[in-house]
């Protein structure tokens, strides 16, 4: 579901702030659009990812998505507390790549901050039961 700007929905993953147009205010109501995603290919596959990187460009941003193989990843620090050689660099797998516009990136950002702020408010919850 969506809403209007300002308003926080639910905590769903397919969820997603839409906020008004450039040079058009927002509504004081709010607005809620249900969108339902259809798989394409194996699009509905989950696709595993330890790695994440952004890159910017006029009017969209580029996530890349990569897998390094965890094994070698545990293996850096105790290389490097041992005083020895780090590779000069690291072979992973590209897992997706995905552009998005400014709007929808904003879109992310809240609702992964939300996210977080959740996962928070449970660790904390968590802490003083213990």
């Amino acid at each position: 579901m969506a809403e209007a700007k300002g308003k926080k929905s639910g905590g769903s993953g397919g969820e997603m702030d839409e906020g008004a147009p450039a040079g058009v205010a927002p509504q004081a109501t709010t607005a809620r659009l249900g969108i339902r995603l259809t798989p394409v290919g194996n699009s509905d596959q989950p696709v595993v990812a330890n790695y994440a990187v952004l890159n910017v460009a006029p009017g969209m941003a580029f996530i890349d998505f990569g897998f390094l193989e965890p094994g070698m990843l545990a293996a850096l620090p105790r290389v490097a507390k041992a005083g020895g050689k780090l590779p000069e660099r690291l072979n992973g797998k590209l897992a997706v790549r995905v552009v998005l516009g400014y709007d929808a990136l904003a879109g992310l950002h809240q609702q992964i901050g939300r996210v977080l702020t959740g996962l928070r408010q449970q660790q904390a919850a968590g802490s003083k039961k213990g």
